[in-house]
């Protein structure tokens, strides 16, 4: 019973925490990016749809580092080839604190940031070129905390990958929608201590 009680302190002391706690070192940001649109430089535009799992901790405030997966399907008009886009490797995030901001946040209850990531990735196109290569990308963002810990995001990213198959370097500008959670662990812990 005293764990159950423990856990549902934890729950409500995470879901009222102010809306810059969630952004503080020792804090782990989960999400996806779940839908995508493509604006092709090279090869056209499309559409996309897309999963980007990632996950990443909070260093210092502010700075998260971690990782992502991305798959995906993508065609560029009616009757082309579908395309299959995977990919794994690190990313990095940096929240503007709101003197940084320069102009004041959305209802006050966002952050701008911007994120980069480089792994390894490829393209798969049936009966056409398909690259395993670097995988990379930057772009800046907006998450809106619809509740303290959870945050709707908007993100327009320059994506490029740069093969080592039939294709050289492939780029793209996509304009990213997902959800993020961010859990207090740094709070939880010293909740968790508190109660022993």
């Amino acid at each position: 019973m005293k764990k159950v009680m423990l856990g549902a302190v934890m729950i409500v002391a995470g879901l009222l925490s102010t809306a810059n706690a969630q952004i503080q070192e020792g804090n782990w940001m989960v999400g996806s990016s779940l839908l995508s649109s493509r604006f092709g430089l090279n090869t056209g535009a499309g559409y996309d749809l897309a999963i980007q799992p990632k996950a990443a901790y909070f260093i210092k405030d502010n700075v998260a580092l971690g990782g992502y997966v991305n798959l995906g399907i993508s065609k560029t008009t009616n009757g082309s080839p579908t395309a299959f886009d995977y990919g794994v490797g690190a990313l990095g995030r940096y929240f503007l604190s709101p003197g940084e901001q320069g102009v004041d946040n959305l209802l006050n209850h966002g952050r701008w940031f911007f994120e980069g990531n480089a792994g390894i990735g490829g393209r798969s196109v049936e009966n056409a070129d398909s690259t395993t290569g670097l995988d990379f990308g930057v772009g800046p963002g907006y998450s809106y905390f619809i509740t303290p810990n959870i945050g709707l995001e908007g993100l327009v990213k320059y994506v490029g990958r740069t093969g080592f198959g039939n294709e050289g370097l492939n780029s793209n500008i996509t304009f990213n929608v997902g959800l993020s959670i961010f859990l207090p662990t740094a709070h939880a812990k010293r909740l968790a201590n508190d109660a022993k």
